[in-house]
């Protein structure tokens, strides 16, 4: 079998060989122009991740095993059925009613960034730490999550002295050396899946997603603004976090489209296996959009806009940009229906 392919190649490779989805490059060059805009009026800036009311700045001791134990247990927030953000904390969904939970627990004095607190966090401990604003509902896959802090809370004692830092400073300021590292001693990080190609599908080529692991890394690039630990010379080997929402505003500004047996299977809101082809399709062809997206956006900024750098735009900041578009329109794009798998990995 083929070696691994990062995240990058992977997503080139499955929309090379995909069934079900398309990528418009006309689409790509458009959407540039709204990303430019988007530079140009402060929208789309790494200043945005420390200014959020949830995150940690980066002089805050706590942030770097705040992050690490946000990424750890950042997937899957929507429950089967017809309100799939029933899950709230402080007025809050998804991944930042995970925040709101977290830091809600670090104010009642829970010491809740230390994996020698998490490492044998119980059951019971979680679902009060993830307690709903709704008394009857409860996070999701709570099990799940339990399992990946005692995983990781064991990695990070015995390897890294119960500190993330650690970790991270061992990789000597490379992005790619960081993920690989990551993927390769905490598994719930793993995040890849087999891609049959070729004539009969006679190729199984392993490809890579890292969702969690990449947005781990893009987190502390975000956080310190890619300086200190957050400095890594290898920032551009990240692309985009291949989730349920980000394809949606994809398909919203017409650069991907999928074809009409999967929309019928999206819209009949089936549950798709984690690493199924549908699945791995619309994930890999996110990925390479992102990818293509950057490429466009960078040369129109040298052609056209001087004034501006280009590395001020990457994967990780235009996924922010998606992701948030996604957020503040989300009833305008709920006509797109989202991929719904249940998995740790995203």
């Amino acid at each position: 079998m083929a070696a691994q392919l990062l995240p990058g190649p992977s997503g080139e490779l499955i929309v090379k060989n995909a069934k079900y989805v398309s990528v418009h490059e006309s689409a790509i060059e458009k959407l540039a122009d709204r990303v430019i805009l988007g530079i140009k009026e402060k929208e789309i800036n790494v200043e945005n991740f420390s200014q959020h009311e949830h995150h940690p700045a980066a002089k805050d001791p706590n942030a770097v095993n705040w992050i690490f134990l946000i990424d750890t247990l950042n997937f899957c927030f929507w429950t089967p059925g017809h309100d799939a953000t029933k899950w709230k904390v402080e007025g809050q969904t998804g991944y930042f009613a995970l925040c709101a939970a977290i830091n809600r627990a670090m104010r009642e004095g829970i010491d809740m960034t230390n994996p020698s607190f998490y490492v044998s966090i119980t059951l019971e401990q979680m679902e009060k730490i993830l307690r709903s604003d709704e008394p009857d509902t409860k996070a999701p896959l709570l099990e799940e999550r339990v399992r990946c802090l005692h995983e990781v809370g064991r990695v990070l004692l015995d390897r890294y002295d119960g500190l993330f830092e650690n970790c991270v400073r061992a990789c000597n300021g490379s992005a790619v050396r960081l993920l690989q590292r990551v993927v390769d001693e905490f598994p719930c990080f793993r995040d890849d899946a087999i891609l049959k190609h070729g004539e009969n599908n006679s190729i199984e080529t392993p490809v890579t997603f890292y969702k969690r692991a990449q947005i781990l890394v893009g987190d502390l690039w975000s956080c310190f603004r890619g300086e200190g630990l957050g400095k890594f010379d290898d920032i551009d080997a990240i692309t985009m976090f291949a989730d349920y929402r980000v394809p949606q505003v994809l398909v919203h500004f017409g650069t991907l489209s999928y074809s009409e047996q999967l929309m019928a299977l999206l819209k009949e809101d089936k549950l798709l296996e984690n690493g199924c082809r549908e699945e791995l399709e619309i994930r890999g062809a996110s990925i390479h959009i992102v990818e293509r997206l950057k490429v466009v956006t960078r040369e129109k900024l040298i052609a056209n806009h001087p004034d501006i750098k280009p590395s001020c735009v990457n994967a990780i900041l235009l996924d922010h940009f998606l992701w948030d578009y996604r957020r503040k329109h989300a009833a305008e794009l709920e006509y797109i229906p989202f991929h719904k798998t249940v998995s740790v990995y995203y």
